[in-house]
């Protein structure tokens, strides 16, 4: 895992066209832009987990 410091307005360079800016840190959250081609889904980690056992679940016939 790579770890690394941000200050509000700089950005990390995922790939040519990928983008991460940090737009706010206020308390314990911190507010991230990403900047990416259409084609590329950016999902939460939790939204993520969900549709993978939805994807799971349909699969293995349980709707």
């Amino acid at each position: 895992m790579l770890i690394l410091s941000r200050k509000v307005g700089e950005v990390i360079r995922i790939s040519d066209d990928v983008f991460v800016e940090v737009v706010a840190v206020r308390g314990g959250k911190v507010r991230l832009a990403v900047t990416a081609p259409k084609d590329i889904p950016i999902f939460r980690q939790e939204v993520y987990q969900k549709k993978q056992k939805a994807k799971e679940l349909a699969s293995n016939g349980a709707v």
